[in-house]
């Protein structure tokens, strides 16, 4: 019995450690946090067993980035927007606030729930949200289709409620808003509000983002939306109508630019995901955590876009993009932790313990002692 503990003992020793599933430090957005994250505790979601979009993507650093130019975000993917072949990435799913990035997932939901053509009024807390507006308020009648205006063309955080408020209210929508993320595979995304304004728990990755900007150009209405360069938009009260213009400076300057969404808070920093096209091929690009230098972020994205046109087409990938969360088993739940701030970085390379000579070393350790146990027994 004696020899079978220790054989037990050994075994445990010299058995490989499975590492846990996902980047230490990348489960949820580093600090520092927005005071509305501070108004209840929720734990990160759960890493899946294994990486969405194929092993490589699981990386901590970066994937298919020889020649590739440098950008300062720590996390970014560029994808081929029609086959969803990953061509490189960097931390994809490094978890980091959407900002107004959010609002594909809410103008998905939006699309997939509302009559393009009903028609919500517009309230007074409308006029209150905070952050940026398309210009909504009361006694204004809009119908779907200009609040989608609003919300892509100017990010208005007013329209992005008021189609919440169509649905039913800010819970419900943000109820379908993660269910559709669920169902997508975008298992990186916790919408905490409908606009993308941070709350509790928030969060999302340059992975969700391409995945979701791919998927909402599906759409129709989405893809000639977010394409427009203005639109007409109806006057409230006294206040006359006015033209909403996109601040998209992609659309504006890359030549194939076929729209983008960006965002900024304080503590997401700046998010941009975007799609254009070149000579029959259409790619999309999402960059989260960013910042404007040296250059700004779309800039960077446009340096992305570049290098990937200039790719063959049927260049190896390093994973892809899915269309439906994929069968596996059970997600594995890692503890919350402090999480510092996410850089690019390479697997470390700090010593490794050889395991297997201790393992040998105690075994034969432990036999001797055994044996010395059985002479002292038989004297």
């Amino acid at each position: 019995m004696q020899l079978l503990g220790i054989i037990a003992v050994v075994a445990a020793l010299v058995a490989p450690v499975t590492p846990a599933p996902g980047c230490a430090g990348q489960q949820a957005p580093p600090p520092p946090f927005a005071r509305e994250e501070l108004v209840a505790a929720v734990e990160p979601l759960p890493w899946p067993a294994e990486p969405v979009g194929g092993p490589q993507l699981g990386t901590c650093g970066e994937a298919g980035t020889t020649g590739a130019p440098q950008v300062g975000a720590p996390s970014w993917v560029l994808a081929d927007m029609d086959s969803g072949a990953v061509l490189a990435a960097r931390a994809p799913h490094a978890r980091h606030r959407p900002a107004s990035t959010l609002k594909v997932l809410t103008a998905i939901v939006a699309v997939r729930n509302l009559d393009p053509d009903a028609v919500v009024d517009g309230t007074a807390e409308d006029q209150q949200i905070e952050g940026s507006k398309a210009g909504i308020g009361p006694g204004g009648h809009y119908t779907v289709r200009q609040l989608l205006a609003g919300l892509l063309l100017n990010s208005g955080n007013d329209t992005a409620q008021a189609l919440a408020r169509a649905q039913g209210g800010d819970a419900l929508t943000r109820a379908r808003m993660a269910a559709v993320a669920g169902e997508l595979g975008a298992l990186d995304t916790l919408p905490a509000s409908v606009s993308g304004l941070d709350g509790p728990g928030m969060s999302t990755s340059a992975y969700d983002l391409a995945l979701l900007f791919r998927v909402a150009m599906r759409e129709p209405l989405f893809a000639s939306t977010i394409a427009t360069r203005s639109v007409d938009f109806p006057g409230y009260g006294d206040r006359p109508g006015f033209v909403v213009s996109n601040t998209s400076h992609l659309l504006g300057q890359y030549p194939g630019a076929l729209g983008d969404k960006t965002g900024f808070t304080d503590a997401a920093r700046h998010t941009i995901v975007g799609a254009a096209e070149r000579n029959g091929r259409r790619l999309v690009v999402a960059l989260v955590r960013g910042e404007q230098h040296p250059v700004p972020l779309w800039k960077q994205a446009a340096a992305l876009l570049d290098w990937g046109f200039a790719q063959p087409a049927d260049a190896e990938p390093v994973g892809t993009l899915v269309d439906r969360t994929p069968v596996e088993t059970p997600p594995v739940m890692n503890p919350p932790a402090v999480v510092p701030d996410v850089t690019a970085r390479e697997p470390s390379h700090a010593a490794v313990v050889p395991v297997l000579p201790i393992g040998l070393a105690v075994a034969a350790g432990a036999t001797a002692v055994l044996l010395t146990l059985r002479r002292r027994s038989r004297r």
